[in-house]
């Protein structure tokens, strides 16, 4: 695989590679290798720069790659942050070479789109609740009151173990002040929350009135509440890497210090042609986002298969209805169950059937949805969603070991998942044998 990547990496264009044009400073290192070297080493599971500088010296495959030089922790790390619009560049030129070499179909293609939660290099129990925050700002605020009282009163009893009074006052002030910005963040999160809520809200109100002006009657079912103003309780701040955020993991039985990984895949060849990286717990918000960050190599886009985290009736709505006005989509039709559906077949599913009515013009689109699913063609379609994007994830994850991201903060994050899925696609490519050609 290492001669792969290396060969590969020779058809990229290099010109975005950011050089030291100054001449000063450590040893530089020419761009192709530095890019294969981290493109191998993630590929192979290995992502820690001090981890990367060490197989210089241990792996010979990485040691033809460097043609037997030794980078330093440092200098990799450094290209790899500094590097960002190369390392996005060449994701969409490896999709480039892999369409020429006929593996990547890039016309009416069905993509199937799902998220993953990646650890943030953080820990959660560097994390405070806004509840939480504000009783240890008026813990904080009493205790500092309580010192400067003491250092006034000329009699008081000193402090054991040789500690100061100055020294706790700015110890517990400096924590105050990392409090106070900490429930600001929060309080800025919770406006930009509740303009999204507020518009859902309204969604719901108006097509609850719709609903009752055409049938005449009071609509069933719960009226929808009004999202309340503030922060909540246990929204959470991490002062380690302030942009992740708490999310269920595994099977939602405990939470963890993530970011939430996009990916969109290509179902016959399994490359991933979009990818990004949100702060956001759920996917429900993600459908569009993703199709936006699909690769310029992608000309048009016939079926998204999306499981029924993402759906939601406005976000499908939006994206059928813009597709024709967006280059990278053309007429798109979105699959996506409405509800969770359970493992296995009942004996009454295995039964040979007709396909069920067509709805009529102005039916809801959940129910065109639910039809959609119902069809053979629709079954046979969608069963390749979980089959397509879940054992990607997989490999990612299991295989190459990626886990958790090195980088903090989300901009860095996207960076790390660009260099992950980039990695994932020329490893993908060299198991399917694809013989990767310059442009003409």
């Amino acid at each position: 695989m290492v001669h792969f990547i290396m060969d590969a990496v020779g058809l990229l264009d290099l010109s975005q590679a950011h050089i030291n044009h100054g001449g000063t400073g450590s040893a530089q290192y020419p761009p192709a290798m530095m890019l294969g070297l981290l493109i191998y080493c993630y590929a192979t599971g290995n992502f820690s720069s001090r981890k990367i500088e060490r197989l210089t010296y241990d792996s010979v495959a990485v040691r033809l790659l460097c043609a037997d030089t030794h980078p330093d922790h440092d200098s990799i790390c450094k290209f790899r942050l500094d590097n960002d619009a190369l390392i996005k560049s060449s994701f969409n030129e490896v999709l480039e070479c892999a369409a020429r070499a006929k593996v990547l179909q890039v016309g009416d293609i069905t993509i199937a789109l799902d998220g993953t939660k990646i650890l943030a290099n953080a820990s959660k129990h560097s994390a405070v609740s806004h509840g939480h925050a504000v009783e240890q700002m008026q813990l904080l605020e009493l205790e500092v009151e309580q010192l400067l009282q003491k250092a006034r009163d000329a009699d008081s009893t000193p402090l054991q173990d040789g500690l100061s009074v100055p020294q706790e006052v700015k110890r517990r002030t400096d924590r105050l002040a990392k409090l106070k910005e900490a429930v600001k963040v929060i309080e800025e999160r919770a406006k930009e929350r509740r303009k999204q809520e507020l518009a859902d809200y309204e969604a719901k109100v108006e097509k609850r009135a719709a609903k009752e002006a055409a049938t005449g009657k009071k609509a069933g079912g719960r009226e929808p509440k009004p999202p309340e103003e503030g922060p909540r309780g246990n929204d959470q701040f991490n002062f380690t890497d302030p942009e992740s955020r708490i999310m269920k993991a595994g099977s939602g039985e405990h939470y963890e210090q993530s970011y939430n990984a996009q990916a969109a895949v290509e179902i016959k060849s399994r490359l991933i042609i979009a990818q990004h990286v949100t702060d956001v717990p759920n996917d429900k918000q993600q459908l569009e986002p993703t199709l936006a960050a699909l690769s310029p190599v992608v000309q048009s886009v016939e079926t998204v298969l999306v499981d029924s985290g993402y759906y939601s009736e406005k976000a499908v709505c939006d994206v059928e209805a813009n597709s024709q006005q967006q280059a990278a989509l053309g007429e798109t039709t979105v699959l996506a169950a409405t509800k969770r559906q359970r493992h296995g077949r009942s004996v009454a599913e295995l039964e040979q059937r007709k396909d069920p009515p067509t709805p009529p013009p102005q039916a809801p689109m959940s129910e065109v949805m639910a039809h959609r699913l119902e069809t053979q063609a629709g079954k046979q379609i969608y069963a390749q969603r979980k089959q397509t994007i879940e054992p990607v994830f997989g490999i990612i994850k299991s295989t190459m070991g990626f886990r958790q991201f090195m980088l903090r903060g989300k901009a860095k994050a996207n960076l790390e998942w660009t260099l992950v899925t980039l990695s994932y696609n020329l490893k993908r490519l060299f198991h399917m044998g694809a013989q990767l050609a310059p442009a003409n």
